[in-house]
């Protein structure tokens, strides 16, 4: 029987069921074991289909193994490379169209072990959990799972979720003014529930984003993992890759930027202006 993704709890018990699998996953060194689908299970209290969506999804996005008769098992470390401004923060401007938001779940729950490690509370800490599908001129287009710290949002609505921007009603409303975040993004595929809510065919491409934003105070204000789909969203990046007495003027210290990029081997970088990256590769601009 398929389970109807936007029913009441469906959200968050895959959501638990996930945090429960990347806890397992953390805890682990690559190469070590994963107990069984029947083991997980009986531990986590869920059917044999919820177990199996959940480490089929975290196999695809190269964090679990299977092995032919021999069981699950934790996957290489991946290669992470971070991009990093020299002198400024990078500015974030606001996506093209009209974005709106559709609230699927929206309650007050312990943080639990995963999401409280980087929310630095309790396990047992109140957090309020929201997930939305997120709207693009009335077109879904990702689905986001929010964590907030329960006592920095004691009035948080369900009308700030779905209009506005977000981090304005924080500082607005709540008195909460974030800094900065840290955000990773990989390619992943959509499972059957994701591919419903997305209307999109199940296994098709899209893009996982994990962010982790803090306020003024350094203190962390959110933890979001969101699904974005790979055939309508991309990200461009513009960065500065010859020496640095083209970018800044004749005369000073000419270095070139250290380590490879991604996208381009070890070795000699194009010359020519700055090379924006995208979800789709790479574009050459003149």
């Amino acid at each position: 029987m398929t389970v109807d993704p936007a029913a009441p709890g469906a959200m968050l018990k895959r959501e638990r069921v996930r945090d429960a699998l990347l806890e397992l996953i953390e805890a682990r060194r690559p190469g070590d074991g994963i107990p069984s689908e029947r083991t997980l299970c009986a531990r986590l209290g869920v059917s044999r289909p919820t177990v199996r969506a959940a480490v089929d999804e975290l196999v695809v996005a190269g964090l679990l193994v299977r092995e032919h008769g021999r069981g699950m098992f934790v996957a290489a470390e991946k290669i992470t490379q971070e991009l990093v401004p020299e002198h400024s923060a990078f500015t974030v401007p606001r996506a093209a169209g009209e974005w709106t938001s559709r609230i699927i779940e929206f309650r007050t729950v312990p943080a639990g072990a995963r999401t409280g490690r980087r929310l630095r509370l309790s396990p047992a800490a109140p957090i309020r959990y929201v997930a939305r599908l997120r709207l693009v001129d009335g077109v879904p287009m990702a689905v986001e799972h929010l964590h907030v710290p329960a006592d920095l949002v004691p009035g948080l609505t369900d009308a700030e979720l779905e209009q506005g921007d977000l981090y304005e009603h924080l500082r607005d409303r709540h008195g909460v003014r974030v800094s900065e975040a840290v955000q990773s993004i990989e390619p992943t595929v959509v499972t059957r529930a994701e591919a419903d809510l997305l209307d999109v065919p199940e296994l098709s491409p899209a893009l996982l984003f994990e962010r982790l934003t803090t306020d003024t105070a350094g203190g962390p204000v959110e933890y979001v993992h969101s699904l974005y789909r790979g055939d309508r969203y991309r990200i461009v990046s513009r960065l500065a890759l010859g020496p640095a007495a083209e970018r800044t003027g004749a005369g000073e210290r000419a270095e070139a930027l250290p380590g490879p990029h991604p996208g381009f081997p070890p070795g000699d970088l194009p010359s020519r202006g700055p090379v924006s990256f995208s979800a789709h590769g790479v574009v050459q601009r003149d």
